[in-house]
């Protein structure tokens, strides 16, 4: 049986995070989505998405497949429900269809999945997590945390803690093997767990507040205050003062400056001393642009920061105000606050914006890459030169303002 994936147009909600990757591959708790999923499957699943991401993406399917909705938490009760399955039933709650089991192939990708025969529908009454919104995934961060922790240390024996490091709530506090914590550190676990995965290092003098995921190979700079709800995904090097924010890999925030409840993707780069604000000051709820539907739309939320797409950067002292949305590999300067959203490979500031050039911002991506031994394949290169060609209009229309 094959485990497949699938995006539906909730994707359109998550840009633009999904520019470059499936829901499913989005980062929230310690694991993404994907991962979580495979933790039970115990196998590799493949992928249903748009046309331009399937090359990197592959569907891996079969003869008999079953395909889960790739914005859906899971939990070894809705495992054993889609395994319960038999061919040609789905799983669905209300008008979310969670998981379907086919023996036909699947012919269209959108809303539903599009098959060839008509599936009988199966209730599910359990509890259902699902992101339908890029607030979501600093929003539902602290409940990913608690999930993820159980799931990595079951059974498994924490390393001992460092001389010179004063934890509160040790028995929530995990340090995986070859984790480093320098002295002087302040982990406080009693207020939710805090995870240190493997090869991590947490300089001096940080202090980090439950819960907390410090991924695989991430750096904690000397004296960084990491509040509750915060995840530093694999790869990331933090510093300054960071509130419920999820970093999902590869990306630098190594200085100064405060950034909350805010999602920063792979391979961006926060300048010294870049500042966001997440929290209007007539503390009303933030609105953010909905790229998809080219406007502006409620969060629901009082607080809400900085949403950035992969390799995006921006320079020293730079100012984000509340809800500002970036897109993917923009490169933002200058004094003043930019655009509340910057479009897609776009270059500039609050003076004005022009187009970073593709095959420059390529260049940019590949020097930062290689410093950490990746690289761009040519099917990754053909992805951006799609976006970079989908989003042009949003660039013209912020030009000409």
């Amino acid at each position: 049986m094959n485990y497949i994936l699938f995006d539906s147009e909730i994707r359109y909600q998550l840009l633009p995070f999904t520019h470059t990757r499936p829901v499913a591959d989005i980062r929230c708790g310690v694991k993404t989505i994907r991962s979580r999923w495979e933790h039970y499957i115990k196998q590799p699943t493949g992928t249903l998405t748009v046309d331009y991401l399937q090359p990197l993406f592959p569907l891996n399917g079969g003869s008999d497949n079953v395909f889960i909705n790739g914005s859906v938490f899971a939990t070894q009760e809705l495992f054993e429900a889609i395994n319960e399955l038999q061919p040609q039933e789905q799983l669905v709650q209300g008008d979310l269809i969670i998981a379907s089991r086919v023996t036909d192939a699947v012919v269209s990708f959108g809303k539903n999945i599009q098959v060839n025969t008509n599936l009988a529908d199966k209730v599910y009454n359990g509890e259902v997590t699902q992101l339908q919104h890029v607030w979501d995934i600093f929003s539902y961060n602290a409940k990913a945390i608690q999930i993820d922790y159980d799931l990595l240390t079951e059974g498994k024996t924490s390393q001992p803690i460092p001389e010179g490091v004063l934890v509160t709530g040790k028995e929530q506090l995990f340090i995986e093997e070859g984790a480093e914590i320098s002295a002087g550190c302040i982990i406080n676990a009693s207020t939710g767990p805090v995870y240190i995965g493997k090869n991590a290092k947490l300089l001096e003098g940080c202090m980090l507040r439950g819960p907390i995921a410090i991924c695989k190979d991430a750096i904690v700079k000397m004296g960084a205050k990491i509040y509750s709800d915060t995840t530093i995904g694999p790869g990331c090097k933090v510093g300054g003062e960071v509130s419920n924010v999820v970093f999902f890999a590869n990306s630098n925030k190594g200085h100064d400056g405060y950034l909350g409840n805010s999602v920063i993707g792979e391979w961006c780069n926060l300048g010294a001393d870049t500042n966001c604000s997440n929290l209007k000051n007539n503390y009303g709820s933030v609105k953010i642009w909905d790229e998809r539907n080219f406007k502006s739309v409620q969060t629901g939320l009082t607080f809400c920061g900085l949403i950035m797409g992969d390799h995006s950067k921006c320079g020293i002292n730079t100012m984000f105000n509340t809800g500002t949305v970036v897109g993917v590999s923009a490169n933002i300067y200058g004094g003043g606050f930019p655009e509340k959203f910057v479009p897609s490979f776009a270059w500039g500031g609050s003076e004005g914006m022009t187009t970073y050039k593709l095959e420059r911002a390529m260049e940019t991506a590949i020097r930062m890459m290689e410093r950490r031994g990746k690289s761009l394949s040519a099917d990754e290169i053909k992805m951006y030169e799609h976006i970079f060609a989908l989003t042009q209009e949003q660039r013209d229309m912020f030009a000409n303002k």
